[in-house]
């Protein structure tokens, strides 16, 4: 094992899980957030100590992909690590900020683990939440081998698979699969909030499972499609057209195109990898 010393910035679910991955196998792991009370509560959950400068194997920035370029920015100029990974669900913004802020590439691999919770802050971390999932990684033409080596330690140390992908095709695929999902989940949440008493108390674990990512942290998620808005608008366009084509034929009571989209949903829903334990 190369990574001996480790520095997790932002202690919020992602970067919390990582550090007591990383602690459960070894690794000394070194803590620091703007946020006081999330360091203090990920410190209590044994994922790491404070951070007081000493340098580091790997540093892994976990915070929101608009502060990532500036963050490692600062970090490269206190010399804090050999390597520098991201942990942010988009990648072409960072990246561009990187390049913008002049920080050395040769030492940096963007990073994104496919993995998470509704619930965010560290005292939603767990220790497994990798496992099994993959880890997109997306190395650019000034990437050094060491960089992707240390990086691919990471995920490896959590459990998780790596996935070499471009950073263009990466935010297409995750607009795909994760954020406007995100969205679509939300919109079907929203039409409950007026929704009686009696309707609610008939919901089933359909309705759950439908709904359950719409609990995440709506500022954090702001950010997030900020970051990869056009790929997340083209997704919705193509699921709202089809929902408007399925209301158009259930008020003419022409069911054959709202069986063509459940049959198409049953052929999207099959292509679906199983996730950890077959899930």
């Amino acid at each position: 094992m190369t990574i001996e010393k480790a520095l997790v910035v932002g202690t919020g679910l992602i970067g919390t899980s990582a550090a007591l991955s990383l602690r459960e196998k070894g690794v000394t792991v070194h803590l620091t957030d703007i946020d006081e009370h999330a360091v203090r509560v990920a410190r209590e959950l044994g994922a790491g100590r404070e951070w007081t400068g000493e340098e580091v194997d790997l540093a892994v920035i976990a915070v929101p992909p608009h502060l990532v370029g500036e963050r490692l920015a600062a970090l490269q100029k206190q010399g804090a690590a050999r390597a520098y990974t991201d942990v942010a669900s988009v990648k072409a913004g960072p990246i561009a900020d990187a390049e913008r802020l002049g920080c050395d590439l040769i030492s940096y691999v963007p990073g994104h683990p496919l993995a998470g919770r509704e619930r965010s802050g560290p005292a939603a971390a767990r220790t497994g939440l990798f496992a099994g999932r993959p880890w997109a990684l997306c190395p650019g033409v000034e990437t050094g081998a060491e960089a992707l080596r240390l990086t691919c330690e990471l995920v490896s140390l959590c459990g998780a698979e790596a996935v070499t992908v471009g950073a263009a095709e990466h935010d297409s695929a995750v607009a795909l699969v994760s954020h406007a999902p995100h969205v679509a989940a939300s919109a079907v949440a929203a039409s409950l909030a007026n929704g009686d008493d009696v309707a609610l108390r008939l919901a089933g674990q359909g309705l759950r499972d439908v709904t359950r990512i719409a609990a995440g942290n709506p500022l954090l998620w702001r950010k997030i499609l900020a970051g990869n808005a056009l790929p997340v608008a083209a997704v919705l366009d193509r699921i709202a057209a089809d929902l408007a084509a399925a209301a158009s034929a259930l008020r003419a009571g022409d069911l054959d195109d709202v069986t063509d989209l459940l049959r198409r949903g049953v052929d999207g829903h099959g292509r679906i990898p199983a996730g950890p334990a077959g899930r």
